[in-house]
Parts: C-alpha cells; sequence; structure tokens
C-alpha cells in the first residue's frame, strides 16, 4: 500500500518564492480554500505525521516473532535527525525569550501586553534564529527572482505563536506552525528518504516542545482563546496533540498497512481516564493526549463534564483509540480547515498555494461549509469605534433573539455530544460531521455527567417548558426551590 506524503521541490529546478498574502477575506472563501493545493497540501502532511504515530509491528530478522514499538514522549527508542535537534535549539531561544520579556504586573482580563514585547523581540531576531537553526541547503534554495526561501518560512514560524495585536492563540497560530514545518519538508530539510523515523521526530520532537512552549507563553501571558466554541469546542487553543496522541495508542500496524480506524494498542490507558486526575498525572509525561487534557486539568478547576463537556462525550466512544483518532481527522477537517474564523488569518505563499488543486473535489454542501460569517457586517463597522472590551457583548446583543419569541424546548435533556458519538447501527465511516444544529436529528446516545438526576417538571411545565411556553431558567447546581 502506498502511503501519500508530501512532495518535496527538486534543488535544481529553480523555485519562484513569494511572500505569503491574505486570501480568505469572506466567508464563502473558505470554499475556494478547500480545493486549492494549500488545503491538499495541509491535509496530506497532517495525515502522514498521523500515521507516523500508531505502534508499529514488525517481524525480526530469521525469526518467526513479532515486535511491537510504541512511541511515547521522551522515549530513547525515538530517533531524532539533525534537523529535528537543530529546530529543538530555535524553540529553546524562543522559550528563552519569556525570560527576558516578564509579564507586566497586576491583573488582566484581555491577555497581558507584555505579550506584543516578546512578539517584537522574536520578529527582530527571527531572520538570525532561522540562519542558525535551518539547514543551508533550505535557506538558500534555488529561487528564481529577489525573494528567497526565508520569506515565507518566516511569514509562518512568525504567525504561529499567537496575534500581538489580539493577544490571543488558538488553532489558526498551531496551523502556521504545521505550515511552517511543511515548508522546511518540501524544501528538503527533513530526511524523506526513511519511512515515518523522521516523521515521528517532527511530532515528538518538534511539534510536542513547540505545544509545551505555547503552553507556557498562554499561562505567561494569559493569551485568550482565539475563535474558542467556548464549550461547543475540543479545546480553547489546541487540536494536534488529541490527534496524535490518540494515534498513540492505536493497535499496532505494519508500514503497509492501511492506518485503522478501529481498536487500541493492548494495555493502552482507557479514554475514560481523562476524568481522572491521577491516570492523566500518570500519561501526560508518556503521551500527547493526556499532555494536552494534563494542561486542562492545570488552568481549568471544575468537573471535568462541566468545563470540557465535548472530551468528555469523547471519552465514552466505544471502538477503541483508533476510532477517536478516525473521529479527531473528520473534525479537524470540519472545525479547523473549514472554519471562516480559523483559516482567515492563514497566509498563501508558493509552497501553500491559493491555486486550485486539479485533483480537488468541491466540497459538499453543509453547514460547516455554508454557514460561514462575511466581513461585509455593517455592525462591525460600528463596532470599531467603541472600546474593544465591549465590543463582544454588543455584538452578541445584537444578535440575541426578542425576548418575547417562545424557544421550542426539548422532550428530554440531551447532553453534549461528540460528532462521532452515535449509536452503534450507524456504521458509516465516511460520513460528514453533523453541524451542532443538525446533531439533534441524529440518534445518538450522549454521555451524561456523572450522577446526573434530572429534576422532575411541576404540575406548571409540561414537556420541559413552563406554563407560558419558555424554557426555565438555567439553575446552578446548589440553588434550591423557594418552596424547599
Amino acid at each position: 500500500m502506498e502511503i501519500p506524503r508530501l512532495s518535496v521541490l527538486e534543488h535544481k529546478q529553480p523555485h519562484t518564492f513569494i511572500v505569503p498574502v491574505k486570501r480568505i477575506n469572506e466567508g464563502h472563501d473558505v470554499q475556494k480554500f478547500l480545493v486549492s493545493k494549500a488545503y491538499h497540501n495541509i491535509m496530506v502532511f497532517v495525515l502522514q505525521l498521523n500515521r507516523a504515530m500508531f505502534p508499529r509491528r514488525s517481524s525480526r530478522l530469521n525469526e518467526q516473532v513479532q515486535v511491537t514499538q510504541t512511541w511515547e514522549l521522551n522515549s530513547p527508542e525515538i530517533s531524532l535527525s539533525d534537523a529535528v535537534r537543530r529546530l529543538q535549539g530555535l524553540l529553546d531561544q524562543l522559550n528563552g525569550v519569556i525570560d527576558e520579556v516578564p509579564p507586566d504586573p497586576g491583573p488582566r482580563r484581555f491577555g497581558n501586553v507584555a505579550f506584543r514585547r516578546w512578539y517584537e523581540v522574536v520578529e527582530n531576531r527571527l531572520p538570525t534564529l532561522l540562519q542558525n537553526h535551518l539547514p543551508l541547503s533550505v535557506l538558500s534554495f534555488n529561487q528564481s527572482s529577489s525573494i528567497g526561501a526565508q520569506a515565507e518560512l518566516q511569514s509562518y514560524l512568525l504567525g504561529a505563536f499567537g496575534s500581538a495585536q489580539r493577544l490571543d492563540y488558538g488553532t489558526g497560530h498551531e496551523l502556521s506552525f504545521i505550515a511552517f514545518l511543511g515548508c522546511v519538508w518540501k524544501l528538503g530539510g527533513f530526511d524523506s528518504s526513511s519511512t515515518a523515523t523522521e516523521e515521528r521526530g517532527i511530532v515528538l520532537g518538534v511539534v510536542e516542545p513547540y505545544l509545551r512552549l505555547v503552553r507556557r507563553l498562554i499561562k505567561t501571558y494569559t493569551l485568550e482563546p482565539a475563535g474558542s466554541h467556548g464549550v461547543w469546542g475540543l479545546d480553547d487553543h489546541s487540536f494536534l496533540p488529541y490527534l496524535f496522541g490518540s494515534a498513540q495508542y492505536g493497535p499496532a500496524i505494519s508500514e503497509t498497512d492501511e492506518t485503522p480506524i478501529e481498536g487500541s494498542f493492548p494495555n493502552a490507558p482507557d479514554p475514560g481516564d481523562v476524568t481522572r486526575a491521577l491516570a492523566v498525572e500518570r500519561e501526560r509525561g508518556k503521551n500527547m493526549y493526556f499532555s494536552a487534557i494534563g494542561f486542562i486539568y492545570d488552568v481549568k478547576k471544575g468537573p471535568f463534564w462541566e468545563h470540557s463537556p465535548m472530551l468528555y462525550d469523547i471519552s465514552g466512544v466505544r471502538g477503541g483509540w483508533a476510532k477517536i483518532n478516525k473521529g479527531m481527522i473528520k473534525m479537524y477537517m470540519a472545525e479547523v480547515l473549514s472554519k471562516f474564523p480559523v483559516v482567515q488569518h492563514f497566509y498563501f505563499g508558493s509552497l501553500f498555494s491559493w491555486d486550485e488543486d486539479p485533483s480537488a473535489v468541491p466540497p459538499p454542501s453543509s453547514a460547516h461549509v455554508s454557514n460561514q460569517p462575511s466581513s461585509a457586517q455593517p455592525m462591525d463597522a460600528k463596532l470599531n469605534t467603541i472600546p474593544l472590551p465591549l465590543r463582544d457583548a454588543r455584538r452578541e446583543e445584537a444578535k440575541a433573539p426578542q425576548a418575547s419569541k417562545p424557544v421550542a424546548a426539548p422532550s428530554s435533556f440531551v447532553g453534549t455530544a461528540a460528532p462521532w458519538a452515535k449509536q452503534p447501527s450507524v456504521t458509516d465511516p465516511t460520513t460528514a460531521f453533523p453541524s451542532r444544529t443538525d446533531q439533534r436529528n441524529i440518534s445518538q446516545t450522549p454521555r451524561l455527567p456523572p450522577n446526573f438526576n434530572p429534576r422532575p417538571p411541576n404540575s406548571a411545565q409540561t414537556g420541559g417548558q413552563t406554563a407560558t411556553g419558555m424554557l426555565p431558567p438555567t439553575r446552578a447546581p446548589w440553588a434550591k426551590d423557594p418552596a424547599d
């Protein structure tokens, strides 16, 4: 079985580099992005890295014994190339800048402005850092104009650490870092001759240290989530550690096997262990999925099902870590690459091109693709004159429905459900993620919070509604009825 891999450019052939520019300005531009060469290259590279993280099964020479190998964080079994180690040095340098630029004292609700100074220092040092930590063959790649490879590399790397203007970080910045690594790959900076070995080194030797750096930036400068979906989102800031981490626990494969869609490695922790703090602490040093869960425990308090309902719901998926991994791939395509708020800040150059991929199939019409916001919003123009902390409140106020309009109530409680958490009878693995508004029309078994016991309706309520036809107001768990 031939596994697709990101192609490497021919060094002898001159290449025309361009300074990456913004192309996604309106919601409908996302549809063009989904059939672009950039989208194709991103997905090929992400799937290439993802497959490399599955445990491997091989036979010893001249023996009938099969050996399986897993890939844990900081494992001495992981082979790190010179290119990977040099990128580790680059990330160490960026990590040291945090010590040079401490956060401003005092509480900050919308991010610490010292992050702008950190960003400025990095921006000034980046040309030298790239020259010191990237192979000369990458930076001096054969070019056909005055613009070289460094222009594109610098753009993607600088966009990988958050927004200095908005003081936030999200999956769009994570995507920019993957594009940076993809550029290095396409320019021959990594060893593409080995099968999966270099990809594992990239994930565990570069991506994981990058995530640790980002988490330190978030905690040090209290960066806001960029484009967060709140409780409807997988994570406030990252996505890829859940993708690669679930692959780490998948069943063992050989280099010629197809990527599995069900099952787990023997003795892998149960997905439900994400709700157990001791289990998370035990696994976070070994696995990227649990490392990301551990960061959630570091920055959030309260019941896990309450602050991370999507991850809680995923923890109840039956089918093993490979099924979770399959769902993560589909979710990444739908919730990251197909969402205007995420990809609008992605820039396009020659290595990740806006040009249409001739082999691309136009995406089917769905809520994920068609329901995109437009930048031509009259309300936004008015909000530009309002102080930033008040804009979100005004925008939500303008979108609020009429208070007198009755709200239809569901006949029974429906918990938060992951897009792929369906009844076992639903077996079609190619079904696209339903939108959140469509999920209630799908037969599914949501995972309810532990010890959930909804209060039965009183005589004035029928079908979950009050006598006036309105939903009862949200109540705190500790609130008592006046009659109690």
